[in-house]
């Protein structure tokens, strides 16, 4: 299977509605020449399962602005002023999770597991509709697994099967990300003949990799 598509390829799998878990730090390991081909088609009602929406008018930021998302679940959104007007104004639905509840739940999303017991973010707002457990004498909450249709991921390097490295920080979340949806796809800086990376060096194996985006667009 040719796993090699170009960026508009890409943007038209995503449908309206789409839950859709999206790679990056800020702008850092964000696949944005994905997210910069979402602008340019009619989906809306987007479910976004990222740490934050990009900055004002960069990465994911721009389909705040065009009212493309409709919910969005992540950790720190207040760097971005137009995600924070949207939430005020009731334009967008706000999910907050502490960031390491954040990441487990990715990655339990990813193994199968059906949930875990955090004692973090419990006595606080963010503990309303939660279970909440008394373990040891502490209280727990209850995090349920994250999962989506699509994971818009960024690597450093793929080679022609989908096995993917990254480049230091820019991993972050995205190899959780791409063990935790039903599509992966992967915008790359470079792909390589199958054969020419170390296995030491690949962190996503081909198998989770479903497509894969040069960086700029083409294929």
């Amino acid at each position: 299977m040719n796993k090699i598509i170009s960026s508009k390829e890409a943007a038209n799998l995503i449908k309206n509605g789409s839950r859709i878990m999206v790679g990056g730090f800020g702008l850092v390991g964000s696949p944005l020449t994905i997210i910069e081909e979402i602008t340019k088609t009619n989906v809306n009602q987007l479910e976004i399962i990222s740490n934050n929406l990009g900055e004002p008018g960069k990465g994911l930021g721009v389909l705040v602005q065009m009212k493309k998302v409709k919910k969005a679940i992540g950790s720190y959104f207040t760097s971005n002023p137009d995600v924070v007007k949207a939430y005020q104004s009731g334009e967008l639905e706000v999910e907050l999770l502490p960031q390491g509840t954040f990441s487990e739940a990715i990655r339990a999303g990813g193994t199968g597991i059906g949930g875990f017991y955090t004692p973090v973010g419990a006595g606080t707002e963010l503990a309303a509709a939660k279970e909440e457990r008394v373990i040891d004498n502490k209280h727990y909450l209850l995090q349920t697994p994250l999962k989506a249709d699509f994971a818009l991921i960024k690597a450093c390097k793929a080679d022609e099967l989908g096995n993917l490295t990254y480049s230091k920080s820019a991993r972050n979340f995205n190899p959780l990300m791409a063990a935790s949806a039903d599509i992966v796809i992967a915008e790359v800086e470079e792909i390589v003949k199958a054969g020419e990376l170390s296995p030491e060096e690949i962190v996503t194996p081909h198998l989770f990799v479903d497509y894969l985006v040069l960086k700029g667009g083409g294929r």
